[in-house]
């Protein structure tokens, strides 16, 4: 894969910063000789020892990361004899010791390498969509089915493109390779045991490097439930198996749950380290492969830093000459708002029983510096992935996915005042099912269930990524639609109403469809009111629309202008 322009002025920008730290090296290995030369076998020295194992505290840390991993040993080395001097109750160096300390200090130089090694660099991960080219409801996911069942194919074919999928049918993996010369789709389903001469799927996609090579997402659909080909599946980066006979919305709900992990706005990292060098490299390592990261300037703007960056991830050195790492994790866990904000601490303290100390003082976990590129950015992605689903099952109703009830009302309400505030319109719309409680008497609530995350999956498919969709009761949902015209609202939801009519539904073979209620109001005819009011209309405009006869939208006016547009 071509590197962008941006990843390679990242690149570079890592070289240069990698060539400063090397040129900048003799006259570090010069600062420490002459504090060395400073030491008279005094209790005063330990204000010098002090200072000496502060910069071997970070030669340490850092000479790992630029390529120079036999310093980080030797220094690590010299930092912990001085740290034992450092806790002994009387201190006196004897001249045999000071010799001692000044050789292993001179021999630090020889320990870089005349050609330090350039580290592994991680890969930014490489997605078939686009987030910027995914972002309202007019783009249109390509997805490829590979299905030779006609009517299997005609099923899956309505329903997904009753969720704003594209769908284009291949009958054999010939067909899709010939496909695959010219373009990749956005996902791909798979029929595991193709009918026509029983092909084996997954065998011929193992024997394809070309179809190996897709960086698109891959879902098998198989009548088998057996555990070879579940492993084929793993074994080919399939990201889902589905059993025959298909449950489509569970299907559906599952490929628009992978789009949206694409998606995902990029994860945020702050740095907390005094060693700006160091803390750089950091930075733009998690920035090369997608994260946006941000280094700490002043420990003092800690709490204002967390305030507007919104970190997912908290990395901070253990020992800083203003303040403690574990000092600053103290400051964060005493604000409500932050107690599951992850906090790892990266130092080069090795000492397991100072480590687990300071896991104990408001952190989550303890890295050892030097830390590869590689191990830095698995550290923060897979922290950051289950900070993420602590999020969603806090905020996140289980069934749907979509935000809970306070937490939908708390975003009316903030998109309300935002909207008033930039002089921009938003519109709240509430939608009900139709006649759902006959659907749970008739069919049962585990087909209830799958209703309403159908629902819930067309609102996320259809609607742009900045607007916002909650469950607010059993069978009700809102949709928040930031700086959106009534007029643009109206026909959105319109072709929501329109396409969950579309669905189909049933169990052991009886079929039924379901219709949608929706009440819309946009602030714009409601200039004075916050979001629980503008709440209030669209529950009265939904309520409208039930009275009028079901499965249609309204829209909500203020009582004033209501002879008139009624």
């Amino acid at each position: 894969m071509t590197p962008t322009d941006a990843e390679q002025a990242l690149t570079t920008r890592l070289e240069e910063l990698r060539s400063r730290y090397l040129e900048r090296l003799p006259d570090e290995f010069a600062e420490l000789s002459a504090l060395q030369g400073r030491l008279s076998g005094q209790e005063q020295d330990r204000d010098v020892l002090d200072e000496l194992q502060q910069r071997l505290h970070k030669l340490a840390g850092s000479g790992g990361s630029f390529g120079c991993a036999s310093l980080s040993i030797a220094a690590r080395s010299l930092e912990q004899r001085i740290g034992a001097w450092l806790e002994a109750k009387e201190l006196s160096l004897d001249a045999p010791t000071r010799r001692s300390l000044m050789d292993e200090i001179e021999a630090l130089s020889r320990t870089v390498p005349e050609r330090p090694e350039r580290p592994e660099r991680p890969e930014r991960p490489a997605f078939r969509v686009a987030p910027e080219a995914r972002t309202t409801s007019d783009s249109t996911l390509e997805v490829w089915l590979v299905e030779d069942n006609a009517e299997l194919c005609r099923q899956l074919q309505q329903q997904l493109e009753s969720f704003n999928y594209e769908v284009r049918v291949f009958r054999s993996i010939d067909e899709l390779k010939g496909a695959m010369e010219s373009r990749e789709p956005d996902l791909l389903l798979v029929d595991v045991m193709l009918e026509q001469g029983r092909e084996n799927a997954t065998e011929r996609l193992m024997d394809s490097p070309q179809v190996q090579a897709l960086e698109c997402p891959l879902i098998f659909l198989s009548a088998n439930d057996d555990f070879p080909s579940r492993v084929r599946a793993v074994q080919l980066g399939a990201e889902g198996y589905f059993l025959k006979p298909l449950d489509v919305p569970r299907l559906v709900n599952r490929i628009t749950q992978i789009f949206e992990e694409r998606r995902a706005p990029p994860q945020r990292v702050l740095i907390v380290d005094d060693d700006a060098d160091l803390a750089e490299h950091m930075r733009l390592v998690l920035t090369a492969v997608g994260m946006e990261a941000r280094v700490l300037a002043s420990p003092n703007d800690v709490m204002d830093t967390i305030a507007t960056f919104r970190p997912e991830l908290v990395l901070m050195d253990l020992y800083m000459p203003e303040y403690a790492g574990t000092d600053l994790a103290g400051v964060i866990r005493q604000h409500e708002a932050y107690t599951h904000l992850p906090i790892v601490y990266l130092s080069a303290e090795t000492d397991i029983e100072r480590q687990i100390d300071a896991m104990g003082r408001g952190a989550d976990d303890f890295l050892t510096k030097p830390i590869s590129d590689l191990q830095l950015v698995a550290a923060a992605r897979s922290r950051i992935v289950r900070a993420r689903q602590l999020e969603d099952r806090i905020n996140k109703d289980s069934l749907t996915g979509l935000l809970k009830h306070a937490s939908i009302k708390e975003a009316a309400n903030r998109e309300a005042l935002r909207a008033r505030r930039i002089g921009r319109p938003v519109t709240l719309a509430m939608l009900d099912i139709d006649h759902f409680k006959v659907v749970n008497d008739t069919y049962g609530h585990a087909v209830g269930d799958v209703v309403i995350s159908s629902i819930a999956t067309l609102l996320r498919q259809r609607l742009r990524q900045s607007d916002i969709i909650g469950r607010y009761g059993g069978e009700e949902f809102v949709a928040v639609l930031p700086e959106c015209e009534a007029e643009h609202a109206q026909g959105v939801l319109e072709d929501i109403r329109r396409n969950f009519a579309s669905l189909d539904f049933g169990r052991k073979g009886e079929r039924f469809g379901c219709t949608i209620s929706i009440g819309m109001v946009c602030s714009a005819a409601y200039p004075d009111q916050d979001g629980p009011g503008l709440l209030v209309a669209a529950d009265e405009a939904l309520y409208k629309a039930k009275r009028g006869g079901r499965n249609q939208v309204q829209q909500g006016f203020p009582a004033h202008t209501r002879e008139v547009t009624d």
